[in-house]
């Protein structure tokens, strides 16, 4: 009894040994995720071994934690070389995010220009890297098989899953839904929406032709043709308004203020009802004959240059730099070099509240979704599940923490930037971006790979405006103090087959209706000629494909929550 209760000692006190090393390796700095993630997944965020028999990870993660691996790891993925900041080996990014993290990227290097291209072609055949960053449209990719349905596994993501819920993103994810109810990229999400375009002008000019500039937060389309008026009778110019982008972003930003779609933003030429709850097309109503009549109205009186839909944008530009006109369409970002490019040391310019119209006092921009990150195939089934969802957990510290978002956007904390108590981020006075510092010889995209597109997306409003300068903050802000937000307009989730059908009607069809808005607005076809267009655009197909629309947003409306 004796040896037995010796024997009994020894195997107990070598089984307590054997539990203190194992609990004393585990990742101790783990925190769970708040996600609603399985149990296997739960314990293993815990870092609790013992309630799994999972091994414990060999890497840290989790919600506002930094993601480390204990062993070095390459991921592969695609890589967009813009040609205004090329790519670069030595870059500060690279060793900065091995040094965060123990990761390495082994690159596919695509110019900006072949990138799509060769995206499909990668993807088509097979090949392509586990991550593959700035898609701006997966549809394409999601029949064949080779991108994962990354809304099945999101729950392992916990910095994701921190924003979706902080900032109320489950409707606009909708967006992203396929026929299948499931997603298959992760978009970038902020948490509010940005300024987008608006309009340059000549604000000394039109301040001396007599406009009253203190109330352009509350002008329609019709307020900012009388002040464009103004400046025309007082300075007598031939044009007071050459567009550039072949006016497509005018067109664009337009048309959301009177209800239909035209330019950058024509696609299928649907609109959603919100009280009926119904798609309808929209570019062959009353509301498009109001919005084309404005502009004719434009091009007829001599105040919009009928060039501005043919151009190249240096001919727009160089016009409104020689100060021959004195509207111009823009972003911020192209505001600001525009700025540093006048011919005439006086001129003062500004870039006003992008303007209402009959629908409303409208954002513009109502999506918070950017471009986002397909994950391939090739990822899951050469890595497994295990290492799977750690290179994901990876991407989402990355790409979805704010720790991740600030380091690709404004690179390592006392070397590129300084932070003060407030949290305020400054830019180091040699180095540039963004219109700051704009005499310092170092660029921060450029020469260290930060603030690039391909991770530089994403994030809070605050992160968002520590890249603006004052101008711009105060841009943004009379946008969202002036303008209504637009809800976000349910996807058509079509079917493969589907899609194809759509396709056949769409195409035609908003060709013609590109075509004819811009004959309406030069003149080329008489105003008085609509109820014709209307009924071609309805031999084209316009009704067939709003009843198909219509046809499964009522089989997957229950999905979407309607």
């Amino acid at each position: 009894m004796k040896r037995f209760s010796r024997t009994m000692g020894l195997i107990l006190s070598v089984i307590m040994v054997l539990f203190v090393m194992a609990a004393c390796s585990g990742n101790n700095n783990e925190k769970p995720s708040n996600s609603s993630a399985s149990p296997a997944d739960t314990a293993a965020g815990s870092g609790n071994a013992a309630a799994s028999d999972k091994p414990a990870e060999d890497y840290a993660y989790g919600e506002d934690v930094t993601f480390h691996s204990n062993e070095p790891v390459t991921y592969s993925m695609m890589f967009s070389d813009n040609e205004g900041y090329p790519y670069k080996k030595d870059w500060r990014i690279w060793s900065a995010i091995q040094e965060k993290t123990n990761v390495s990227f082994d690159l596919s290097v695509v110019a900006r220009t072949e990138y799509e291209n060769q995206k499909s072609l990668l993807v088509n055949s097979g090949d392509a890297p586990y991550i593959i960053p700035k898609t701006y449209d997966e549809s394409a990719f999601v029949a064949g098989g080779q991108i994962v349905p990354i809304s099945d596994y999101v729950q392992y993501m916990p910095n994701y899953q921190k924003a979706v819920k902080a900032w109320g993103m489950e409707d606009d994810l909708k967006a992203k839904m396929q026929a299948n109810g499931k997603y298959y990229v992760l978009p970038g999400m902020w948490e509010a929406p940005g300024g987008g375009y608006s309009f340059v002008i000549r604000k000394d000019i039109f301040e001396k032709a007599g406009v009253d500039l203190s109330k352009e937060t509350s002008w329609t389309y019709e307020d900012f043709y009388a002040a464009m008026k103004k400046v025309k009778d007082f300075t007598g110019a031939k044009y007071v308004f050459s567009d550039q982008s072949k006016g497509e972003s005018t067109l664009n930003i337009a048309a959301v203020e009177y209800g239909v779609t035209a330019g950058w933003g024509k696609a299928n030429g649907m609109r959603f009802n919100q009280d009926s709850k119904q798609f309808e097309f929209a570019d062959n109503t009353q509301d498009f004959k109001d919005y084309v009549s404005y502009f004719n109205k434009l091009i007829t009186e001599g105040i919009m240059d009928p060039e501005s839909f043919t151009q190249e944008d240096d001919a727009a530009k160089a016009k409104f730099y020689k100060g021959d006109t004195y509207v111009i369409n823009a972003n911020y970002q192209v505001f600001t070099d525009i700025q540093t490019k006048m011919e005439d040391p006086n001129a003062q310019l500004m870039i006003i509240t992008p303007p209402g119209g009959p629908k409303g006092q409208l954002q513009v921009e109502n999506s918070r979704l950017e471009n986002g990150i397909m994950i391939s195939e090739n990822a899951l089934k050469d890595l497994g599940e295990e290492k799977f969802i750690k290179m994901l957990r990876f991407v989402d510290w990355l790409w979805y923490s704010d720790e991740g978002q600030t380091l690709s956007l404004w690179g390592v904390e006392g070397e590129t930037f300084t932070k003060d108590a407030s949290g305020k981020i400054t830019l180091n006075p040699d180095i540039t971006y963004n219109g700051m510092n704009p005499t310092a010889t170092k660029k921060l995209n450029a020469d260290y790979g930060f603030g690039g597109g391909v991770f530089a997306y994403g994030g809070t409003t605050k992160l968002r405006q520590s890249k603006m300068t004052d101008g711009e903050i105060d841009f943004n802000n009379r946008i969202l103090n002036n303008r209504t937000a637009r809800p976000v307009a349910p996807p058509i989730m079509a079917s493969a087959d589907e899609s194809e059908q759509l396709n056949l009607i769409s195409k035609p069809l908003m060709d013609y209706v590109g075509t004819m808005t811009l004959k309406f607005i030069t003149g080329q076809e008489k105003i008085d000629n609509f109820d014709n267009f209307v009924k071609q655009v309805q031999a084209n197909g316009s009704d067939r494909y709003a009843q198909m629309a219509n046809d499964i947003f009522n089989k997957t409306k229950s999905i979407l929550g309607y």
